[in-house]
Order: C-alpha cells, then structure tokens, then sequence
C-alpha cells in the first residue's frame, strides 16, 4: 500500500512543512500532478480555438510542438542545474512560468498568445519531470526509491488526465468557459508554488569544484545506465507518442471522422486515457521492470491497430479503445524508465537521467505528431492516420524486442 497522501492543509500552501519523508514525498508529487494539469488542460478548448482563432490541422500540431520545444529545450539545462544547485531554485521558477502560462491561456485572442502559453506550459513541464520528479524520489528518502518513483509517475499521468476532464467538463457545461478554466488552475499552480517554497529540499552536496562550476552540456548519466536509459526510451517513447497523437489531433478526428464534437467527450477520452496510465501503474507495480516494459510495448501496439480499425470503420468506440491502450503504453513505459532510473543511477544524476527518458520520449513525439498534421492536411486523415499508426507500431515492436533480448530477469 502507498503511504497516505498530504492532507489539505499541505495542499492548500500551509506554511507547516509535512514532517516524515512519506508526507513530503506526496506533497513533491502535487507539484507534478498541478503542471501536468496545466499541461493538458487545453486539450478539450483546441476545436474552439481552433474555430475562434481559424488555424489547419497543420498549425494545431505546430502549437502542440511549440509546447514541446520549450520542453526539450528546458530538459537541456534543468536536469543539470537541479543535480547541481538542488531543487529549489530550478522548481521555483519554472512553476513561476505555468502561472504566466495560465494566465495567457485564459486571455489567448491570437495565434501568437496561444503559441507563447505553450511554449511557457512546456518550459514548466520541463523543469517538472526532470528536478520535480527527482524531487519526489528524494523527498521518500533511501528506503523508498521503488515506491518513490511510482509515486512520481502516477502524480504525472494523474494530473495529464485531470487536465482535460476539467477543462472538458466546464466547456460542455458554461457558455465561456476558458476564463473559469485557467482561474481553478491558477489556484492549483499557487498551492504547488508554496509547496516548492516551503518543503526542505536540500542544496545538492559539494562534489569538486570540477563539477559545481563545469560548463553546462548535453544531458547525460554515467556509462554504466546508459543501458538502463535505453531500454526506458525504447517502449517511453512510443507510448508516449501515441498519447501525444490523442492530445493534438484526438478531438479533430472525432469531430471531422466520426462527427463527434463534444468538448466533454474529447476532455474524457483524453483523461480515460490518462486514468488508465494511472491505475496500470498500481496493477503492475509488483512486477519485474522487464514484464512492465513489454506490456507497454504491446500495449501501444494494441492502441495502433484500435486506431487503424477505428478510423476506417468509423467507430468512436473503438478510438476511445485505442486512447485507453495508449495510455497504459505510456503509463507503463514511463514507470519501467523510472523505475530503472530510481534504483540504478546515482542520486546526483537522478534529474539529468530523467531529462534523457523525456527528451528521448518527447522529440518523437513532437517530430511525429507534426509530421502526421501536416500529413493529414495534404492526403486526408484516413491515409495520415493509418501511416502514423503503422510507424509507431513497428517503433514500438522494435523497443519491445530491444527489451525482449537485452534486459533479463537478473
């Protein structure tokens, strides 16, 4: 069982800091959990941008990628600095950023507000999965490495779920609903900005002068889980892409093909996805990190060819089938990473080696999702559609044999 989670009072931003390392570990992943909402929030509102604003499938993934730039570009840095300075100064201001981000989601009348509120959103998320969950992890201290990551994981996918069904729920249900939107999730972000003021994240201890005042470089971890890393990325990646494909096309799709244009129905789908992530993680937490992995790599593949079915017989069932399997592909992909990460690499290396699993999981599916959008505007969205599933599932084939052959149960 997982130790109880913090109680309201921590979640509200009281100035009592959570005394046990248990208490501080959940109030590190409600950090997590308050970016990710933010970060998928915007999910079911992209149709009424989309009308309001008068962009092509085309630019919609590029607004997506633009979230992903600021994301990979802050994975450069953030993991690097959090090992060095320690946690606190790199938490605060990225967390700073999603609070702008929010507030120009909530006034977006342009392109180019919208593009800048991603861009920020994806520069919080960054900072996020690499010292925030890092964060987590040493919040549960030494005996809880294991359970400290899929803490971590699950706060993720948890808050990319609540995201959408928020947002999703509010458009159905308000005749403007974006204001109302970004102002519950302003209050979110504030409660995790004084959780990262007031927990005692300590200063990462002395290790030379040689590594306090290097210059910085591209994110790393020491040859030894290299390895570790790879196996990760193999299966993160492609699930992680095909959720990505749900978020930034997902609505369209139901919209366009199967003429379903609920915002409740998308936000739903999206955070069913996101739920599903959620509990496959609790599910399988016992097993070995090899059995995690490979039910991800099926996974994904399993949502590929749902999606295949879905599009060319025109059946919402089976689309809203293929976002759950995606879900658990990320889900699991992302707990068997961290879950390696956690109990193999140095804690000094721990928030680079988590910006390495994201940056290998997110370049595909920045690269991919644009590719599929602009794909789509120019063949039409059964050929673009069949064409990314297709690719994604022989990616994720490959890292299921990757993991088949090189990471034995020893």
């Amino acid at each position: 069982m997982l130790d109880t989670p913090p109680t309201a009072a921590v979640l509200s931003g009281a100035n009592t800091v959570p005394p046990s390392p248990a208490r501080r570990m959940w109030a590190a992943a409600w950090m997590v959990t308050a970016v990710f909402i933010l970060s998928n929030a915007p999910t079911p509102l992209y149709v009424h941008w989309q009308q309001q604003l008068g962009f092509s499938a085309g630019m919609l993934t590029v607004i997506f990628a633009i979230y992903i730039a600021g994301l990979l570009l802050t994975l450069l840095v953030a993991g690097q600095l959090s090992d060095r300075l320690g946690r606190k100064p790199v938490l605060i201001p990225g967390l700073l950023a999603a609070i702008v981000a929010c507030v120009l989601f909530a006034t977006a009348s342009s392109i180019v507000m919208l593009g800048i509120a991603r861009l920020l959103a994806g520069i919080a998320v960054g900072v996020i999965v690499s010292a925030g969950m890092a964060g987590v992890v040493d919040m549960g201290g030494a005996k809880r490495k294991r359970r400290a990551s899929l803490v971590a994981s699950v706060a993720m996918v948890l808050g990319a779920g609540l995201g959408p069904l928020l947002a999703g729920t509010l458009a159905q249900t308000i005749e403007y609903p974006v204001i109302p939107i970004f102002s519950i999730e302003l209050i979110v972000l504030v409660s995790a900005l004084i959780i990262a003021i007031t927990l005692p994240f300590h200063r990462r201890p002395a290790s030379g002068a040689m590594h306090q005042h290097s210059k910085l470089h591209l994110p790393t971890v020491p040859a030894p889980n290299r390895r570790h890393l790879a196996f990760g990325i193999a299966v993160f990646a492609p699930g992680i892409t095909a959720t990505s494909f749900v978020l930034s096309l997902g609505p369209s799709v139901m919209a366009k093909l199967l003429e379903v244009r609920s915002p409740l129905i998308a936000g739903g789908m999206a955070c069913a996805m996101f739920l599903t992530a959620t509990g496959v993680q609790f599910i399988v937490s016992r097993l070995h990190i090899r059995t995690i992995l490979l039910l991800g790599a099926a996974s994904t593949i399993l949502a590929m060819v749902s999606l295949t079915i879905a599009i060319h017989a025109s059946a919402a069932a089976l689309l809203i089938v293929a976002a759950l399997l995606a879900g658990a592909g990320q889900g699991l992909g992302q707990l068997g990473g961290l879950t390696l990460i956690g109990t193999h690499v140095p804690d000094n290396h721990r928030a680079e080696a988590n910006a390495v699993l994201n940056i290998g999981g997110y370049i595909p599916a920045g690269l991919l999702s644009v590719a599929t959008g602009y794909f789509i505007d120019a063949v039409g969205l059964e050929a673009g559609a069949t064409a990314f599933a297709a690719v994604l599932a022989i990616a994720a084939a490959l890292g299921g044999g990757l993991v088949f052959k090189k990471l034995y149960r020893d």
